[in-house]
């Protein structure tokens, strides 16, 4: 799927094929849009309930003839229905980004959005209530509360590429919006000659763990210009630290900007290594991967590159890894009463280093809007000598299940509710011939 800046709007879906928001008493049905605008959507499990949903972050260009955002609630049997409306999430907006985390770390899976042309949208899960006008014995509904303001994430106000990530490693799911705003390539010039910019920065929120987050974008040395489409998250030199790219562009066929990675120093602040890893690129950049590709142990990129217009292509690029010293581990988690994915799992690996404890924090999930990452999580551990046992939060589940045996430079299996590892047999490969 290309990325556009100025996307037509789509005609609207007629009344006979619009999905509506069900009674409490009507049979549940298949319920997918089939006309709706859209480049952002993300799998989750909303409602806890061990079944796997769908949001879908609709694009609304014209107010007259608006496109909601959805809700697919999964019913368990091969059908979904819509009822974002009931649940407070049909936002008329031009919607360019998705991501989902816990962020207030209340045990159900919170929405952020990423909208053109308007403030962001942290919506917060609130759980469920029940219908007021039914019997007790009626399923509840869920209730999602617009927190965009007193949690101070609503800007940059032309916004694309978003993620919710831990950068800190404290247990706070972090949140990055790149900034999606300039008038010409121009503007992202200026900005790598140090002049003034009209370009829109992106931010980066630091979680305070108290339901509000504060900008730290400058002192994190990312208050540039970096117009991103596409962007992903992941660990280059499994030091611990998670790093991003992004890949950017416009549908503009003039707008040829340079790919950015930028490697996480320590926690604080990060770098700029796109010229020490050798992952720049001028073409335009769409989806973005960070995944172990031939089981060595280190995170490949992969990257979507080409426009938006017919004729504006590219040849993707995938990055090789070539390792490093630091150690690692790679964990495959499979759910019993959770959904089976583990999406939204958290998970905490605890390393006996020579500088003694330290605790990793990673979330199962499918990484940046407009960029995927494995389910399995690929964690970099450092200079670790052990892992005294892995921690595993599983949706739904207030009981945090503790599993031990788990050795570095392996891949395994963590089922819930069994108490031990199982490892993978995989192997690894090279790209290319031998």
């Amino acid at each position: 799927m290309h990325g556009s800046a100025r996307p037509a709007a789509s005609p609207p879906p007629s009344s006979a094929t619009r999905a509506t928001e069900p009674s409490p008493t009507s049979p549940r049905r298949p319920a997918f849009s089939a006309s709706t605008p859209t480049q952002a959507c993300r799998w989750l499990d909303f409602d806890n309930d061990g079944l796997i949903d769908l949001f879908v972050g609709n694009e609304t260009t014209d107010p007259a003839d608006p496109d909601p955002c959805e809700l697919f609630r999964n019913n368990g049997d091969g059908t979904f229905t819509e009822c974002a409306a009931a649940c407070g999430l049909a936002l008329k907006l031009f919607v360019k980004g998705v991501t989902c985390a816990d962020y207030d770390n209340d045990g159900d899976t919170d929405i952020y959005l990423s909208v053109r042309a308007g403030p962001n949208v942290l919506l917060r899960n609130d759980g469920p209530e029940p219908f007021a006008s039914t019997p007790s014995a009626t399923p509840a509904r869920w209730r999602f509360t617009d927190v965009s303001i007193p949690a101070r994430v609503t800007q940059p106000s032309f916004s694309f590429a978003t993620w919710f990530f831990d950068f800190d490693n404290d247990g706070w799911e972090d949140l990055f919006a790149c900034g999606y705003g300039i008038n010409h390539v121009g503007d992202v010039a200026d900005d790598y000659l140090r002049r003034p910019s009209k370009g829109t920065t992106p931010r980066l929120y630091r979680n305070l763990g108290n339901g509000t987050f504060t900008n730290v974008t400058a002192e994190a040395g990312l208050r540039r210009v970096c117009h991103a489409m596409g962007c992903s998250f992941g660990d280059l030199d499994n030091d611990g630290w998670l790093d991003f790219y992004l890949s950017t562009g416009d549908p503009e066929l003039a707008t040829i900007i340079p790919n950015r990675m930028f490697r996480n120093d320590g926690g604080s602040r990060f770098r700029e290594v796109t010229t020490a890893t050798a992952t720049g690129h001028l073409q335009k950049g769409h989806g973005v991967s960070f995944a172990d590709l031939d089981n060595d142990g280190d995170q490949d990129v992969y990257v979507s590159l080409g426009g938006a217009y017919s004729g504006d292509i590219a040849r993707n690029a995938l990055f090789q890894n070539p390792g490093s010293t630091n150690r690692w581990v790679t964990l495959r988690l499979v759910g019993t009463r959770a959904n089976r994915a583990a999406i939204g799992a958290r998970i905490q690996v605890h390393l006996q280093t020579s500088n003694g404890p330290r605790t990793l924090h990673r979330t199962v999930g499918s990484a940046g809007s407009f960029g995927n990452n494995p389910l399995r999580q690929e964690i970099g551990i450092g200079n670790a000598t052990s892992i005294s046992k892995v921690t595993v939060l599983w949706p739904g589940d207030p009981n945090p299940q503790q599993v031990e045996g788990i050795q570095p430079g392996a891949f395994w299996s963590i089922q819930q509710g069994n108490p031990t590892p199982s490892r993978l047999p995989l192997r690894s490969f090279q790209f290319g011939p031998r």
